[in-house]
């Protein structure tokens, strides 16, 4: 089969893989027709992540049809849609069994923290992803869900993650009616917590970006108030400023590790990888939310150490909240916005490429070129 395969920092190439197989009765074979990078994969495909090996294949955003099903498998069969979230879980282990899919026990022997999730280096469980024309299922009774008929792929795809961790972020903000939330980052997972905040009872939303492409479709697809951080000398007293001296109720980062802002934490972050991360992002999180406040964290950092004002935290009396999101909790619910007519998280899509151009699409989406903010990719198209 065809697939993306990881060849060194800023090197993937499309290679052909042996076609996976059933090596445990609770696992299925997808066919592959959608899939997606994610800002996740950038951290990958910027060498930030531990134990990314050559050869490893990327991509946790799956949208196919079943191809195969082991013997154990019971509610899945061959030629059922499904989409797959990114959480590789058992659903049975003492994590699972308290709904924490994005942790489970038996998943993943190389972590104590996260759980598996596909295509995410070895650090993850070393399960290869979705940027191919098949990938392996396990717990195949667990993760992926029949698609009903009337739900569209590419609102399927952008649940499979982005839209559904968007979600989770406003959730961990615990948004009481009225508040005001402020998101750092607007790319897709930012763009999808503004827009869930509304949802929560928010009062005000304001998006935090340095790209004007973004916080333009921050306005038209989050309904937000936006600030650009290249306009600001101090983005914290900006936040002060708009919020009465007091600070946001909830800060959300949908950014992470490669938070621009600070030279020198991008250098001892990105380039000398002394940080699991560059804390930007969180730092501004901090000092921006109101004494009290909440912060919810969706960006993904790296096990090594960060430089995080945790003392201004504690004094102020802050609540952090941060977990990779246990997808699957979030589909009923945004199945029914979606049915409803609430939104649809196929917008923030803007490009779809051919899996054999997705060298181009890492470029593209990397660079930020093309007012690029979620590139799909279609395997069996040219």
């Amino acid at each position: 089969m065809r697939a993306m395969t990881y060849r060194g920092p800023y090197k993937v190439r499309v290679e052909n893989k042996p076609e996976p197989r059933i090596e445990h009765p609770n696992d299925a074979i997808v066919r592959v027709t959608r899939a997606a990078i994610c800002g996740s994969d950038l951290h990958l495909y910027h060498g930030l992540i531990p134990d990314t090996r050559i050869g490893h294949t990327f991509g946790h955003e799956i949208v196919g049809v079943v191809e195969e099903v082991g013997s154990s498998v019971r509610h899945l069969s061959r030629g059922d849609r499904v989409m797959v979230p990114f959480n590789i879980s058992c659903g049975s282990c003492y994590f699972c069994s308290r709904g924490l899919l994005s942790n489970c026990h038996n998943v993943n022997p190389n972590a104590t923290a996260i759980g598996g999730i596909y295509g995410y280096s070895h650090s993850a469980g070393g399960y290869d992803g979705g940027q191919a024309e098949l990938v392996r299922v396990p717990f195949a009774d667990v993760g992926p869900m029949i698609m009903p008929d009337w739900l569209d792929e590419d609102d399927a795809l952008m649940l499979t993650d982005a839209f559904s961790t968007g979600y989770f972020g406003a959730q961990l903000g615990e948004i009481a009616e009225r508040e005001t939330v402020v998101v750092l980052g607007a790319g897709p997972v930012g763009l999808a917590a503004a827009r869930s905040a509304w949802f929560m009872g928010a009062g005000r939303v304001i998006v935090v970006d340095h790209l004007d492409y973004r916080l333009e479709k921050a306005r038209t697809f989050a309904f937000a108030e936006t600030v650009a951080i290249g306009e600001h000398r101090d983005l914290v007293v900006e936040m002060k400023r708009l919020t009465d001296g007091l600070g946001a109720d909830v800060v959300i980062d949908a950014v992470g590790a490669e938070a621009d802002g600070s030279a020198l934490q991008h250098i001892t972050s990105a380039k000398l990888k002394l940080q699991g991360g560059s804390p930007v992002a969180l730092n501004w999180a901090i000092d921006s939310v109101r004494k009290g406040g909440r912060v919810a964290v969706l960006g993904a950092y790296g096990p090594l150490p960060s430089a995080i004002r945790f003392g201004d935290a504690m004094n102020k009396g802050v609540t952090i909240r941060a977990n990779q999101a246990p997808v699957k909790r979030q589909w009923p619910r945004l199945l029914e916005h979606i049915r409803n007519g609430d939104v649809r998280p196929g917008e923030l899509l803007t490009h779809r490429l051919p899996l054999e151009h997705i060298g181009e699409g890492y470029h593209m989406f990397s660079s930020k070129l093309d007012d690029c903010i979620k590139p799909a990719i279609i395997p069996g198209t040219e």
